[in-house]
């Protein structure tokens, strides 16, 4: 085990409505790694653009410790936020981030926090994990960034978190890296983690039926769900993916029906919904580019589709969601 007492200093700057689950996912970690080892390794500090109060998703507010123009001697920075999250003075809190970045200090994003990591120029070049909830409206603000469906990906001094099962997980790679393998499985165990997941290891999707997520399907289900999810803006026929998948139709519509409790169409449509309602209600794009992004030819089935699925018009969608944005600040939903 590593006997020094260097100290690595973790910053987590919060936005409003950001998931607090992800906050103590990251803190508690640390927090037993240094308990277990008796000293000081590990240091986090809470940061906020203004250094002002934040209140989480959970409507639990947070002091920050200090504004990130104040940030210093951090070794790492994650970005903790919804997707649609802003810096208040873009200019200059994104120019800070870049300077960070620019003198060694780690940066990073957790869940939503990929979103402003992103409009701050700062994931050009490099791979992304989003997480799965978010990745048609990351896709349509920035097409040019190359994500995986990887729950944690490191890319030079990038790092980017799908979600707070993840941050955990990426605390135990630092507690190991930092303090040695026995630490880490020490602090695993105190909070009865089974498994440390790193690189490589894809999100868990799930199906529509609550026993199962798309890394547990047999193998022909499991491939056209893979064709279907990467055909949401070009729409393809059942068959083609049956005969993809080394199946007759009839084989994939009984196994599909079996393994996730729907059809393949009635699967293909909810996803292809999925992902209208990402860029409704994390874009600003207008229904009829949504319509195309998600394989319609013209608004009206989009609309009738949507609301089937989720029973509420998309501009109504919309329209709620901002004005919980608005009035409470909340940059719904929140993962």
């Amino acid at each position: 085990m590593n006997k020094t007492h260097h100290v690595t200093t973790v910053g987590l700057l919060i936005f409003p409505g950001f998931p607090m689950s992800c906050l103590t996912s990251m803190i508690e970690p640390l927090r037993a790694a240094n308990e277990i080892v008796g000293h000081r390794a590990f240091v986090w500090k809470i940061l906020s653009e203004t250094g002002h109060r934040v209140e989480s998703s959970a409507d639990v507010g947070f002091d920050p410790d200090y504004a990130l123009p104040d940030a210093d001697g951090l070794d790492y920075l994650f970005l903790l936020s919804g997707p649609a999250s802003n810096f208040i003075d873009r200019k200059t809190s994104e120019g800070k981030l870049r300077r960070l970045a620019r003198h060694g200090v780690s940066i990073g994003g957790v869940s939503g926090g990929v979103f402003p990591l992103a409009r701050a120029g700062l994931l050009e070049n490099h791979e992304c994990s989003v997480h799965w909830c978010y990745e048609a409206a990351f896709a349509t603000e920035f097409p040019a960034i190359k994500t995986v469906d990887d729950v944690i990906v490191f890319d030079s001094n990038r790092y980017t978190v799908s979600g707070a099962a993840a941050a955990f997980d990426l605390m135990l790679h630092f507690i190991e890296e930092r303090l040695g393998s026995e630490a880490a499985t020490e602090t695993a165990c105190w909070f009865q983690h089974p498994l440390v997941r790193g690189r490589g290891v894809r999100q868990k999707i799930p199906t529509f039926r609550r026993d199962s997520t798309e890394d547990s399907l047999p193998g022909s289900v499991a491939k056209a769900v893979e064709i279907l999810s990467s055909r949401i803006s070009e729409p393809v026929g059942i068959e083609d993916v049956a005969r993809e998948a080394g199946v007759s139709t009839r084989q994939l519509e009984r196994q599909f029906k079996k393994a996730t409790g729907q059809s393949p169409s009635r699967y293909y449509r909810s996803l292809r919904m999925k992902a209208a309602r990402q860029l409704v209600l994390f874009s600003k794009q207008n229904l009829t580019h949504i319509a195309l992004a998600v394989g319609y030819e013209t608004v009206v089935p989009l609309l009738r589709h949507y609301r089937q699925e989720f029973g509420i018009s998309p501009n109504e969608d919309r329209a709620q969601i901002n004005r919980l944005r608005v009035e409470e600040g909340r940059p719904l939903p929140s993962i």
